[in-house]
């Protein structure tokens, strides 16, 4: 057996260094279902990393939770799930905070929670009163290219105000140290967010190889023959009669 602290101190540095990429949050879930004997003790770090990182890495454990559940239910280990879906309330306090220093994150979280849903993991109605409570966190910009930078200049030149609590936020909203991203982190979580996007376009156009489905799927996307199309039709069947009779 692995030597516990050994397995905690590299399961906290892989959380630490999740980014956009799938395969380092399977990474981290392969590991998790590893060291499945210490579930309990790699759940309270998945939770600890949640409340002491910034909201870049939160975002990116968010994404992870979600490949976590997903390789737990293929493993038919469900305490990963059972812990997760007793402690989701804490989860997204922590990567979208009620006073708005994680408005950026607002969107992760709406995914992830669809993606729970979808795996059976949260059920309709817990995702939907989730969703509820998740609208009056979504008060500041929605991305943080827009939120002030350390020096509370955004990437964009604004400068945010300094809120109740010292932080500084692109729209009056306060921020702990935490959650305040410099101009470094900013620009990361800029490109995390847009190799994301791209892999979800990717999907999107993705279809699998089994029969007739990308056919069948061109078919629905296609639009209603018309005269004009008839025409053309019948001109390809005459150029092609006159190209084989010629061939002949």
């Amino acid at each position: 057996m692995a030597d516990p602290f050994e397995v905690r101190m590299r399961f906290t540095s892989q959380l630490q260094h999740l980014n956009a990429s799938v395969t380092s949050a399977q990474k981290a879930a392969n590991y998790a279902l590893k060291n499945r004997e210490m579930d309990e003790d790699l759940h309270s770090c998945i939770l600890e990393q949640l409340e002491k990182n910034n909201m870049n890495n939160r975002a990116n454990i968010m994404y992870f939770i979600e490949h976590l559940c997903d390789l737990a239910l293929r493993e038919h280990h469900l305490d990963y799930v059972r812990m997760m879906q007793r402690d989701i309330l804490r989860v997204i306090d922590a990567v979208a905070p009620v006073d708005g220093s994680g408005a950026a994150n607002v969107k992760v979280v709406r995914r992830v929670l669809k993606g729970l849903e979808s795996k059976k993991v949260l059920l309709p109605d817990t995702v939907r009163e989730l969703e509820e409570g998740l609208k009056e966190r979504d008060i500041a910009p929605s991305h943080p290219a827009m939120l002030g930078g350390e020096d509370g200049v955004g990437v964009n030149g604004n400068r945010g105000r300094v809120g109740r609590n010292g932080g500084v936020g692109g729209a009056g909203v306060g921020m702990g140290t935490a959650g305040r991203l410099g101009k470094r982190e900013v620009e990361q979580r800029i490109e995390e967010d847009r190799e994301r996007h791209k892999r979800l376009r990717e999907n999107i156009w993705a279809v699998s190889g089994e029969g007739d489905v990308e056919v069948e799927k061109m078919w629905e996307e296609s639009s209603e023959i018309g005269e004009d199309d008839w025409g053309l039709g019948v001109e390809d069947r005459e150029e092609r009669r006159q190209a084989v009779a010629f061939g002949g």
